[in-house]
């Protein structure tokens, strides 16, 4: 039996989740247009820069909670690469949907916006109530997918 489409996207940027290097939180993302898969990104430190797997967790160590002081990440997250990959390769992302293993944060809320995404479908929460805020105000329609936790 084939999957419906949110599904199947979804199981894709559940995928794309395992390449995470994170030591946290394994997330990953996937952006589709016309149900065409235009980009992936998944968490973890920039290219060339050591991973968190290999020195350690700045966050940990510093005992940061979830959803707080993203700037003191050695890390980029899922959407953040996702975006990034479409803007190094020339890629619009206007009207596209984004597939993301959990709901963005404050940081790529300002960024899924700005892109021109129109749709984020997630499958688990973030506690970021100014994330959740923007992205109500901002228009862009946010799905939880079920079935998923």
């Amino acid at each position: 039996m084939r999957p419906p489409w949110d599904k199947y996207f979804m199981d894709i940027a559940t995928l794309v989740a395992s390449r995470s290097t994170c030591l946290r939180r394994n997330v990953g993302a996937c952006v589709v247009k016309d149900r065409r898969i235009l980009t992936t990104g998944y968490n973890g430190a920039p290219t060339g820069i050591a991973h968190c797997e290999d020195v350690g967790c700045l966050r940990e160590k510093l005992k940061v909670p979830s959803g707080e002081r993203h700037e003191l990440c050695r890390g980029l997250h899922a959407e953040q690469n996702a975006i990034i990959q479409a803007a190094k390769t020339g890629i619009s992302l206007e009207g596209a949907i984004m597939y993301v293993t959990n709901y963005p944060c404050f940081i790529c809320a300002k960024m899924i916006i700005n892109s021109g995404i129109k749709k984020v479908v997630y499958k688990k929460g973030y506690p970021d109530k100014e994330a959740k805020d923007f992205l109500k105000k901002s228009g862009i329609e946010m799905v939880k997918l079920e079935g998923y936790e």
